[in-house]
C-alpha cells in the first residue's frame, strides 16, 4: 500500500511533531485538534522551529518552507480524514477517548485507510474493536522529541494483518526512523520497560535517601553515558505524562507496584508537571534548580 495523505489526531507537542516530521519526508500532512487555540499554538510553534533549523543550518530555507506548505491544521476530523491513507492518533492517554476518536475514525477515513495509536500504553487491540477494519490497526509509537528521537516502536495486536504490519514498518523508514517491530502486546512496550525500569529504581534510590536527584542524574549521565537523567527525562516528557501512564499500566496489570511512585504522585497533584508548567523535580527559568 502506498501512503500518500496521512493525518494525525491531536497537536499537543507529540502530535504536531509527528505531523511535521511527515511534512518533512514529503507526504501532505493534516493535523487535527478540536481545539483551535491548541492548532494555532502548534503552528506558530512549527514555524518557529523550522526557522531556528534553518538558522542553524540544519534545513535549508526552501526545504522548511515545502514542508510547511505541505502541512495543514483543521478542528475537522471528518474533514482531516476524508482523504487519508494513515491516521496516526496521538490523543490523551485515556481509552474512552481512543476509543471514540476510532470508532469516529472508521466512518470518516477510506476503508483502505491505516488506523494507528501513537499510545505508549495502550495496546490497539483496546481500540480496534471500535472500528470494523481491525486488521488495519496498530501501534506506531514515537519518541519524544519526535522531530529527533529515530525510534518507532511497531505494535501489533493479534488481529493486525501482515500488509498492515509490512506498509507501517515502511512508512517509519521513509519517514527517516528506526522501526522496531514489537510482536506481542505488552504494557509498556520495550523502550519504555527498559526506560520504566532505571526510573523506579532511580525513584527507589531517592525516596531512600541514597542520593539527591540531581546524583542520580550525574550518574546515569557520566557513568551509563545516558544524554539526560531519569529525573531530567520525566521532567522534559512531562510528570502528568508519566503519572498518568503508570495508572493506565496499573489498569492493565492490577499490580500495585504499577501504581505512580508517591513522590512522583505528589508532584502530579500540585501540577508540577516538568519543563511544560516551570517547575516539576526542577525548576525552569533562567536557570535550573532544585524545585521546592
Amino acid at each position: 500500500m502506498q501512503i500518500k495523505n496521512i493525518l494525525v489526531i491531536g497537536s499537543g507537542a507529540m502530535g504536531s511533531q509527528i505531523g511535521m516530521v511527515a511534512a518533512l519526508a514529503g507526504f501532505s500532512t493534516t493535523v487535527q485538534d478540536i481545539a483551535a487555540e491548541s492548532l494555532a499554538a502548534a503552528r506558530d510553534q512549527l514555524a518557529e522551529r523550522m526557522d531556528n533549523s534553518v538558522a542553524k543550518g540544519r534545513l535549508g530555507r526552501a526545504d522548511a518552507d515545502a514542508a510547511l506548505a505541505r502541512l495543514r491544521f483543521t478542528t475537522s476530523l471528518e474533514e482531516g480524514a476524508a482523504e487519508s491513507d494513515l491516521v496516526i492518533e496521538a490523543a490523551t492517554e485515556r481509552l474512552d477517548v481512543k476509543r471514540a476518536i476510532f470508532a469516529a475514525l472508521d466512518v470518516a477515513a477510506p476503508v483502505h485507510a491505516i488506523l494507528a495509536t501513537n499510545s505508549s500504553t495502550l495496546g490497539s487491540s483496546k481500540v480496534a474493536g471500535a472500528t470494523s477494519r481491525p486488521g488495519k490497526v496498530c501501534n506506531m509509537h514515537f519518541f519524544n522529541p519526535a522531530l529527533v528521537m529515530k525510534c518507532v516502536e511497531v505494535v501489533r495486536h493479534p488481529g493486525t494483518s501482515q500488509d498492515t504490519v509490512d506498509t507501517v514498518m515502511e512508512l517509519a523508514r521513509q519517514l527517516g526512523k528506526a522501526p522496531v517491530l514489537i510482536n506481542q502486546e505488552i504494557p509498556g512496550f520495550v523502550a519504555n520497560r527498559l526506560m520504566g525500569a532505571i526510573r523506579d529504581e532511580a525513584l527507589r534510590l531517592y525516596a531512600d535517601g541514597f542520593a539527591s536527584f540531581e546524583d542520580i542524574d550525574t550518574a546515569a549521565k557520566t557513568a551509563l553515558g545516558h544524554p539526560m537523567g531519569p529525573f531530567e527525562l520525566m521532567d522534559l516528557v512531562g510528570l502528568d505524562v508519566s503519572y498518568l501512564i503508570r495508572q493506565a499500566t496499573h489498569a492493565e496489570t492490577g499490580d500495585p507496584a504499577d501504581l505512580p511512585h508517591p513522590a512522583l504522585a505528589a508532584l502530579y497533584e500540585h501540577g508540577h508537571y516538568g519543563r511544560k508548567t516551570g517547575k516539576g523535580w526542577y525548576e525552569y527559568g533562567r536557570s535550573a534548580t532544585v524545585a521546592k
